[in-house]
């Protein structure tokens, strides 16, 4: 067989784009003459990411459809039969043995042309509540990747494959010691350490909250690593301190889930999966902001197995110091949590993927010779 060809699509948010590039990246380490092309949302933030990590995009004319009737609603089925004409052109120009999607508009499309193209297809869904997307595309679909049990209620239970969330390399083996993380961020040793991540943007309600609430975690002598984001560093840098580290972004990620005893995060898919392979105890704070509330979802798939505590942003104000200096002053909770979460790490994931493609690959092959 010669040179194999790949077509991905995932996008909208770093949760589907920054799967779909760490699938490319295992099947260019084991295919190294494969060719492959990415397909997104024109304006949206796989455009620019995409091609940073060293891969050609194509753009569609597509979004989703708005909550309330709107201009953009009634452009929705112009950019959708534009999208689909489109897609069809790169799928015949491109004629790639596979084609998967890691959800976002722009798969929807794109899978679907190529399914009609009788081109095998994989999807891969991150949430434990699955996407409209990949829901529509389950049909289409050879294989279904998931990172939940229970995800037979969306998907044809046959094609589901639970492999877990693909995170980045350098997380799978934290080859650091505390000591060496934390003088990395200058702070003490022999003092507890608490990890603020809001994404890479930061999250408002987190930011805000741990304001407010900064004098009371000190004085439980906690120290504080506050990723608070790129939109919100200038608000915020004024709270750095010996005890405090402001960061509008953390580079190197490594080094601060080794220095720290626990962590409050939002539960997008991609963070839940990281933490899961960290294996500290974790207050998620999920955004109410996201499509069919998936991060709520995800947090509550972990409570349920006793592996994290869960806030909503509106019990905040009433509960948030009960359950953290519970957590604080519980070492065998700190315990509970950090075996529990630990246990759910697929670190193996993105290699599982790949494994299941190279099945499709292959068959097709097989059906070939």
């Amino acid at each position: 067989m010669g040179n194999y060809r790949f077509i991905l699509s995932g996008g909208g948010t770093g949760g589907h784009i920054y799967p779909a590039i760490a699938i490319a990246n295992e099947l260019k380490r084991r295919h190294p003459d494969a060719e492959f092309l990415f397909v997104g949302a024109k304006d949206k933030m796989e455009m620019e990411k995409v091609p940073a990590a060293g891969y050609p995009i194509e753009g569609l004319w597509i979004s989703g459809l708005q909550r309330k009737l709107t201009v953009k609603n009634l452009l929705f089925p112009i950019k959708l039969i534009s999208s689909l004409l489109r897609a069809r052109k790169i799928v015949n120009d491109f004629k790639p043995h596979v084609a998967i999607g890691t959800g976002g508009f722009a798969s929807g499309p794109l899978l679907q042309m190529a399914a009609k193209k009788g081109i095998p297809c994989v999807l891969q869904e991150q949430n434990s509540y699955a996407g409209i997307t990949n829901k529509l595309l389950a049909k289409h679909a050879e294989k279904i990747c998931v990172a939940y049990d229970g995800m037979a209620r969306y998907f044809p239970k046959e094609k589901i494959v639970k492999t877990g969330n693909p995170v980045r390399a350098d997380l799978v083996n934290l080859g650091i010691d505390k000591e060496e993380a934390l003088s990395h961020f200058g702070l003490k040793t022999g003092k507890k350490t608490l990890l603020v991540l809001g994404g890479s943007l930061g999250a408002r309600r987190i930011n805000q909250l741990v304001e407010s609430e900064l004098v009371f975690i000190k004085n439980l002598g906690i120290q504080v690593v506050w990723q608070c984001g790129k939109l919100y560093y200038e608000e915020y840098k004024k709270y750095e301190s010996d005890r405090v580290r402001t960061k509008a972004f953390i580079d190197q990620m490594e080094y601060a889930y080794a220095a720290v005893d626990m962590i409050i995060s939002r539960a997008g898919a991609g963070s839940v999966s990281e933490l899961c392979l960290v294996g500290k105890p974790v207050i998620f704070v999920p955004s109410p902001n996201v499509a069919e509330d998936h991060q709520t979802k995800n947090a509550e798939a972990l409570m349920a197995q006793k592996a994290a505590l869960m806030l909503k942003e509106r019990d905040l104000d009433d509960r948030f110091e009960g359950v953290f200096e519970e957590l604080v002053r519980s070492e065998s909770k700190q315990r509970l949590l950090a075996e529990n979460i630990k246990k759910l790490a697929m670190p193996k994931a993105t290699e599982q993927i790949v494994d299941e493609v190279e099945k499709l690959l292959n068959h097709k092959d097989g059906k070939r010779g």
